[in-house]
């Protein structure tokens, strides 16, 4: 039986610019305003981010209910429907919207065509709160596709003006499946100038396809909750390879790397650094001797943080 060598580190993994940003709202309304700040969702799915914003103020919400009238409030990453909004501007609430700018994009999309007379294809997963946040950007009109079956199903009302945007989070290969099945049922669809599914998502994906090929297991580090970390998983499983998701280094379990000769490690867009480290030690004391990273794009993207949150040190500093 093969002992473990060597750990695989997948690039790029974990936080992308969407993710940095959301969780820098949150620290900098409760640098600027103090606890407590209120977040709606959790602004980013991952269990040790918000636990750990939690800790230091910022107070996670499903409902604006549970908002005191005049209260700070976040959106999270994954954007809200425009009756949260609306019902956020009647309650006089001070809002910050870490709504990911790609997932805004499509927001932007939906409601400019909808203007236009289109209706919509979303593909996406049921439940997720992009999704909701995204059908919640038009009054009707929109129909989520989830599988192929759904594609054969729905019935649009017309034929003539119809449009498919996706979630970010998707599936890359999956997608794919279903836009070319919306092609061949209706001729006229209007597809997005640029795909909607984001850089990291598919930066990631394509780093575990890679990775899959050198490994005999992948251990992807990242919460349940997270729609692009358990793609990473079901893509490794789908090349062949058992694949394993874990929150942090605890949830490692001896029996996974039964004759495992090299790891694979990724992690999911939500996920900080300091747990795929902290799953490189655990396989280190359990005998692997070398960890090697792949070649992989480097991100640079950035994305701008709302008006309002500069603090005061940053402001003495652009007046000297």
């Amino acid at each position: 039986m093969a002992a473990l060598q060597e750990v695989v580190l997948a690039e790029p993994r974990g936080f992308c610019a969407g993710v940095d940003r959301a969780i820098e709202i949150v620290e900098r309304a409760l640098a600027k305003f103090g606890a407590p700040v209120y977040v709606r969702h959790e602004i980013v799915h991952n269990r040790h981010v918000v636990e750990d914003l939690r800790r230091r103020g910022a107070v996670f919400v499903e409902t604006l209910e549970e908002v005191p009238t005049g209260a700070v409030l976040i959106f999270s990453a994954h954007g809200v429907s425009r009756a949260v909004q609306q019902q956020a501007a009647q309650r006089g609430l001070r809002v910050f919207d870490a709504t990911c700018p790609l997932v805004t994009k499509v927001h932007v999309e939906v409601a400019k065509l909808r203007r236009e007379g289109y209706e919509f294809f979303l593909i996406g997963h049921a439940g997720h709160p992009e999704v909701e946040g995204t059908m919640g950007q038009v009054d009707g009109g929109i129909h989520l596709i989830e599988t192929l079956q759904d594609v054969a199903r729905v019935q649009p009302a017309q034929t003539e003006r119809l449009a498919v945007v996706t979630q970010t989070t998707l599936s890359v290969d999956d997608t794919a499946e279903i836009l070319a099945a919306l092609r061949q049922r209706f001729a006229a669809l209007r597809e997005p100038k640029q795909q909607d599914i984001c850089y990291a998502t598919q930066n990631r994906q394509d780093a575990v396809k890679l990775m899959a090929r050198q490994v005999d297991v992948v251990v992807v580090v990242g919460s349940p909750s997270s729609s692009n970390t358990n793609r990473l998983r079901e893509l490794a499983q789908r090349l062949g390879v058992p694949a394993y998701m874990v929150d942090d280094a605890s949830e490692l379990r001896d029996e996974w790397l039964a004759g495992a000769a090299r790891v694979g490690v990724t992690a999911g867009a939500s996920a900080p650094e300091t747990l795929v480290q902290g799953v490189v030690q655990r396989l280190k004391a359990l005998g692997a001797s070398a960890v090697r990273r792949l070649e992989g794009p480097v991100e640079t993207m950035r994305f701008p943080l709302p008006k309002g949150l500069k603090l005061a040190a940053e402001g003495a500093a652009g007046s000297a």
